[in-house]
């Protein structure tokens, strides 16, 4: 049965009647069923809809195969591939060019999924906030944030009232939609940014999402009052009713919502996931409160947007949970859909250049630049550098999904002609694709990393403080590290300052969160994160009173940059000695437990970037000793080998080991692996060989202190496969191999042993040996690396 519906939809703001068949078909017979004229296989909506999906995700894959290369976001991407297709498939005069794929029916329902999965990628982004940061927000961030909404705000309101005299009084109100929001800065926008570009971590990046937040929810505020005004202009008593309603929203949200959400919380065991049941009932309730803000005259976005802000606690478990169920499909799924969809209405074909379109011009252009400006001077202000300054005023001055969102409801609403509409689109897109490269030329977050000061181990004044930055990612590392550094003698004559810094995924969030254990006792969620790592080297600290000095931190961020914490930590502090836990566990009984490629790849971009020595733990196991005693007495010695073939990473080692031996609970073991005689030896090799014997003098002729277990042997091996004979023997016979992860280039010690062929390059050619799988012993591993130092 066919219905012709006679209410006037609109396509491209043209009226259309449809016919529609009830019941409706959605699925077709098949593709390999023979179809009949009238009944086509995208005469069914699901196979419509499905080709619509995939040709926007093949054409916008294919710009972001091009455009990543250069360090462009997605979203310009998604963005083109909506200008293509509205391009290709609609003609000049606003109607489909083929009628069976992109029908009126088709397009309705397309835009109906995109706006769901718009809901719910607000609802997301309001989770993940806190919106507690804004009360403990600095001077600086809320000068910023107040800056960059109302400075350009006033100028255009200035502009629009000086250059809008010659429109009539409807243009003229609508530059009001136009100016308005081009002074949004949205927290949504500056946070996908942020992350696209990886500053989620830098300074610039936690700043510029601080600020963000700020003005997102004074904007928030502003932007409602906005359109309570619009409704108070037809009906001041229906104005007076949703503003009252919308007020009663927020309450309930905050004060009767949001302490359920804590119950559940409380009702879920510690360390155990929160019940689905739970997590599809606020979903559900995410999607009832888009009805709610549609009844009170909102955009259908504030009561997601609004519920996952005030009711939902960010983070684990809750926060967290429901994150992980949305996050993925709705950021990889519907906000691409979301964007094609609504920049497919854009026909370039349709710019007409009159007075509206060239005011409208001048007012984003004042608006742009008043933001840009505002943020420039409020950071001159604060004495930033003048770089940065101009980064974040980039940033800020983005523009996103946010936007495109707001614009396509006032084009529905008819606020908004489709010229200006068109306009506004493409502005987004330029400032898409202008932002991210500026910020990428103008700024490199490594560069603050540069190693131009000696901090390292080799270089530290004698009875100086020894700093040591030591990283937990699980409860197993707590030991491992602990033995560590309860063998490297700390005394009252020489202390070690140990930095701890337990690392957390960030999950459930939108912003890293970085907390000192030492000023702030709990965390803003009041969740213990780092209750364990506490407790132990508190309990170490105590049992080397006056000796050693523990500062504990916790950082939750995500996995790829974690980097930055651990590396602005080490700059911070002035270690010398930062030590990371190796990827790969293993069981005691020798076999691999655990092997985390996401913890290598954080092992290797801080050996890349490191401000100071890095050393790499391969931690065998726990269990105790791994031979017999070294020493006739019937205390315990923690026996240590150290692997030396020539070096300045090898120097490092060797001078850490050196310090580990001045203790009486460590017997030490360097073993000297040296070549057949070479009949020429370059000059750098030189320079090498007389660095090495001035440092292993002290070993030779035994002019340590008498009361130190010692041992020195010199060993000649023709290759490497002789080499790899000799440290192959070692596992069994000592607790702890130190090594360095680079040698002497060309050294005949390791000829035959190419690093390119190690499983693991990041652990040099000894270190990998010793971490082989082929080996069973009980032995742990130290792999040291001496700091980089800039010689320009």
């Amino acid at each position: 049965m066919e219905l012709s519906n006679k209410s006037p939809n609109r396509l491209n703001n043209l009226p259309f009647n449809t016919c529609i068949e009830l019941p409706p078909q959605v699925n077709s017979q098949g593709f390999w069923k023979k179809q009949n004229q009238d009944n086509g296989l995208l005469k069914n909506s699901l196979p419509e809809l499905e080709l619509q999906i995939v040709m926007i995700f093949c054409m916008s894959h294919s710009f972001h195969f091009l455009f990543k290369r250069l360090g462009i976001p997605k979203l310009s991407s998604d963005i083109l591939t909506g200008l293509v297709l509205g391009f290709v498939l609609i003609d000049k005069h606003g109607n489909p060019r083929d009628e069976t794929l992109f029908t009126p029916t088709g397009q309705q329902i397309l835009a109906t999924l995109s706006m769901f999965g718009y809901a719910l990628f607000l609802f997301t982004i309001g989770v993940k906030m806190n919106i507690g940061l804004v009360t403990k927000s600095g001077t600086k961030t809320v000068t910023i944030g107040v800056a960059t909404l109302f400075v350009p705000f006033l100028c255009g309101l200035i502009t629009k009232e000086f250059i809008a005299q010659h429109l009539t009084l409807p243009d003229k109100n609508k530059l009001s939609f136009v100016f308005v929001t081009q002074c949004l800065v949205p927290f949504p926008v500056i946070s996908n940014l942020i992350s696209d570009l990886n500053l989620l971590n830098s300074e610039i990046g936690r700043l510029s999402m601080s600020s963000a937040m700020v003005s997102d929810t004074i904007s928030f505020f502003l932007t409602a009052s906005f359109l309570m005004i619009r409704v108070s202009m037809d009906s001041l008593r229906k104005a007076i009713i949703d503003t009252s309603a919308t007020m009663a929203f927020i309450l309930v949200s905050a004060f009767v919502i949001r302490p359920l959400m804590f119950f559940i919380i409380r009702k879920t065991p510690e360390g155990r996931p929160v019940k689905d049941i739970y997590v599809y009932t606020i979903i559900a309730l995410a999607l009832l409160s888009c009805l709610i803000s549609d009844l009170l005259d909102q955009q259908i976005f504030m009561g997601p947007y609004v519920l996952g802000l005030l009711a939902i606690p960010d983070g684990p478990p809750l926060g967290s949970a429901i994150v992980a169920k949305l996050d993925c499909f709705v950021t990889g799924v519907f906000v691409p859909l979301f964007v094609s969809t609504s920049v497919l209405r854009v026909d370039l074909r349709k710019f007409v250049f009159d007075n509206l379109m060239t005011t409208n011009i001048i007012l984003v252009m004042v608006t742009n630049i008043a933001k840009f400006v505002a943020c420039y001077i409020a950071c001159f202000i604060y004495d930033m550098p003048r770089l940065d300054s101009w980064v974040l005023s980039f940033i800020m001055t983005t523009q996103g999904t946010v936007q495109i969102g707001l614009y396509t409801s006032f084009r529905d609403t008819d606020s908004i002609s489709e010229s200006v509409y068109n306009l506004l689109v493409i502005s987004i897109l330029c400032l898409a694709i202008i932002v991210p490269l500026s910020v990428k030329f103008l700024y490199d977050p490594s560069r603050k990393y540069a190693g131009y000061q000696k901090r390292n181990i080799m270089h530290l004044k004698p009875d100086s403080e020894f700093r040591v930055l030591v990283c937990i990612h699980r409860p197993d590392d707590i030991p491992a590290m602990i033995n560590l550094l309860d063998a490297s003698c700390p005394t009252k004559e020489a202390p070690i300052g140990v930095y701890v810094l337990h690392l957390i995924e960030l999950i459930g969030r939108a912003s890293p969160i970085f907390i000192s254990h030492q000023v702030q006792k709990k965390a803003l969620s009041q969740v213990s994160y780092s209750h364990n790592v506490i407790l132990s080297f508190k309990l170490f600290e105590n049992s080397n009173w006056d000796a050693v000095q523990v500062n504990v931190f916790t950082a939750v961020s995500p996995r790829k940059l974690m980097y930055e914490d651990i590396c602005i930590m080490a700059l911070d502090k002035l270690t010398s000695l930062m030590i990371l836990p190796f990827h790969r566990k293993w069981s005691p009984d020798g076999h691999v437990e655990l092997d985390d490629g996401m913890l290598r790849a954080l092992n290797n971009s801080v050996l890349e970037r490191a401000p100071c020595s890095v050393g790499i733990l391969v931690t065998r196991s726990n269990s105790g000793r791994a031979g017999p005693l070294l020493s006739s007495q019937d205390t315990y010695r923690y026996s240590v080998a150290m692997v030396f073939l020539g070096g300045k990473d090898d120097r490092e080692a060797l001078t850490y080991a050196k310090r580990m031996a001045m203790g009486s609970s460590v017997r030490l073991h360097v073993i000297h692996l040296i070549g057949p005689d070479e009949e020429e030896v370059d000059e750098d090799k030189k320079w090498d060989i007389i660095l090495d014997a001035e440092l292993l003098k002290d070993f030779k002729y035994r002019n340590l202190n008498s009361a130190q277990y010692i041992d020195y042997v010199q060993e000649v091996v023709n290759d490497g496969t002789e080499m790899a004979s000799v440290v192959r023997g070692l596992v069994d016979e000592f607790d702890l191999v130190i090594t360095g992860r680079c040698h002497s280039r060309g050294s005949r010690q390791i000829s035959g042993l190419d690093i390119g062929w190690t499983e693991f390059p990041e652990l040099g050619i000894i270190g990998d040996l010793l971490a082989s799988m082929d080996i069973h012993g009980k032995a742990s591993v130290l792999v040291i690396q001496q700091q980089e130092i800039e010689t320009d």
